[in-house]
């Protein structure tokens, strides 16, 4: 026979045994899995960094800068800053630097890139100006050629004058006024065709162009004799 444990009996009471299965009125304790860290302060140059990378993403998609900043924009750029950095310009620019090789090969290459735009250009006209007309509209197409060839002439007439009285330009040089204005009056150029097409709309550019140039023999003639007057 066992003998009885020295504090007492076997007789326990009820409430002091130990259940395998939880009673109805009493909730297991709720003991969380994952204990929190403690959050480590960022630094602060990460975040002011972070957040101006931010913003100029948010201005290069708000502005559409892909689109706006195409190749052409892009070499003209770069051409105004070598040529305001005179190391720069000494070393590409002039004929006996060492990165004239350069130069050279833009040369070569800016003379073949007029006949290959009116090559584009004809090609997008193959089948006449109607396609890219139609796609248009007669409204849009006659705004546009309103505003460019009458709305855009009185602006740079207006611009070259402010300009002349605040002392901008050489003073009694009548002729490069004439250049400044005559600038204004001109029809669309044919680079905006070029990168038309490579956004895709090379037929529509084709049409805005053929129709712009035809009615431009107009509107230059009466312009230029109104320049006439003005500075003769």
């Amino acid at each position: 026979m066992f003998a009885p444990p020295p504090e007492g009996t076997f007789d326990l009471e009820d409430a002091k045994l130990p259940l395998k299965t939880p009673q109805k009125d009493t909730y297991p304790e709720y003991v969380p899995l994952l204990m929190l860290e403690e959050t480590v302060p960022m630094n602060s140059d990460i975040s002011k960094t972070a957040k101006i990378k931010s913003f100029l993403v948010f201005v290069y998609e708000k502005l559409k800068l892909k689109q706006i900043l195409q190749p052409p924009i892009i070499a003209s750029i770069l051409a105004m800053v070598i040529g305001g950095v005179p190391a720069l310009k000494r070393s590409i620019f002039t004929k006996d630097a060492p990165l004239y090789f350069f130069t050279d090969s833009c040369i070569i290459l800016g003379e073949a890139m007029i006949p290959c735009i009116l090559l584009a250009l004809g090609g997008n006209l193959v089948d006449g100006p109607g396609l890219g007309s139609s796609r248009i509209g007669l409204r849009t197409l006659a705004a546009i050629i309103f505003g460019r060839l009458c709305l855009v002439p009185p602006a740079g007439l207006g611009i070259v004058t402010l300009a002349d009285k605040l002392g901008f330009l050489p003073a009694d040089d009548k002729m490069f006024r004439f250049v400044l204005l005559l600038q204004h009056s001109m029809p669309t150029s044919v680079l905006s065709g070029a990168v038309a097409n490579l956004r895709g709309c090379g037929k529509e550019a084709a049409a805005v162009l053929f129709w712009v140039h035809i009615f431009a023999v107009l509107s230059m003639a009466g312009w230029i004799v109104l320049f006439l007057n003005i500075l003769f």
